[in-house]
């Protein structure tokens, strides 16, 4: 097994290496060339390009040199979209918390779960505080809640069987029905609510983040001890979710 993993970075090490060759030079390189400049055997080589070609990532011109491929600049394209929305959400998030007085969060989607990507947290000793990088599922949280919504009720249905729904808590939802019935409301109403699912004690509000085309890309949530959460948060963080949005380059439709 140790040989194997040892075997896998080593090849990633050199895949690495390959395309920043590639990318040093804004002409197509040679395979003799890339060879020289990695310390590559050209056979070794050969076979990484011919792979990375084949997955999109490099491309190989007709007198058989090689450039960087398209399927980069998609990459490229999803991590300026990250970096927008880290750098357009983290001054309104700083507002916010100075509204409230509590954790603010920012989230996205991957797969059945969000992840945490900033924060804004309180000066003051009781506070909630997540990590960022930590993960919770969809159906615990207010902004899940609402990722879920978007997918509509046949998507959220798959989404119960797929995870079984597990409970965190005596108030996390395992049933569907119930789940849906919860996830329309919140739709409706432009926000989210989490009612000590994911942990007892924690309570959150949560609304979401459009981008230009209108797609939820990310959801904003103020997080407290149950006993603190107020309803009078509601327009506030409503305000803050649609001032990131009109950052983002989205228009909201009007009434």
């Amino acid at each position: 097994m140790l040989k194997t993993a040892t075997s896998s970075i080593q090849v990633i090490d050199r895949v690495t290496t390959l395309l920043d060759a590639i990318a040093a030079r804004p002409e197509p390189s040679s395979l003799k060339f890339l060879s020289a400049e990695t310390h590559l055997h050209p056979s070794t080589a050969f076979r990484i390009l011919k792979a990375l070609t084949g997955h999109g990532l490099v491309e190989r011109t007709v007198n058989g040199q090689y450039m960087l491929g398209v399927k980069l600049l998609h990459f490229g394209s999803r991590v300026h979209g990250k970096v927008d929305l880290l750098r357009e959400a983290k001054p309104i998030m700083e507002w916010l918390r100075s509204q409230v007085g509590e954790s603010v969060n920012l989230t996205v989607r991957e797969g059945d779960e969000v992840v945490y990507v900033e924060r804004a947290i309180p000066n003051r000793m009781m506070r909630v505080e997540q990590v960022i990088g930590s993960r919770a599922p969809l159906h615990v949280t207010a902004v899940g809640k609402l990722f879920l919504s978007e997918d509509g009720e046949k998507a959220c249905r798959e989404y119960a069987r797929r995870t079984g729904l597990p409970r965190y808590t005596p108030n996390t939802l395992t049933q569907v029905t119930k789940l849906w019935a919860q996830i329309e409301n919140a739709h409706k109403q432009g926000y989210a609510l989490d009612n000590e699912e994911a942990e007892q004690g924690v309570a959150c509000v949560g609304v979401p983040l459009h981008d230009p085309h209108g797609k939820m890309v990310a959801g904003l949530s103020i997080s407290a001890p149950r006993d603190r959460r107020r309803e009078s948060w509601i327009p506030i963080i409503k305000k803050a979710g649609a001032d990131i949005s009109a950052r983002l380059g989205y228009m909201a439709k009007s009434a």
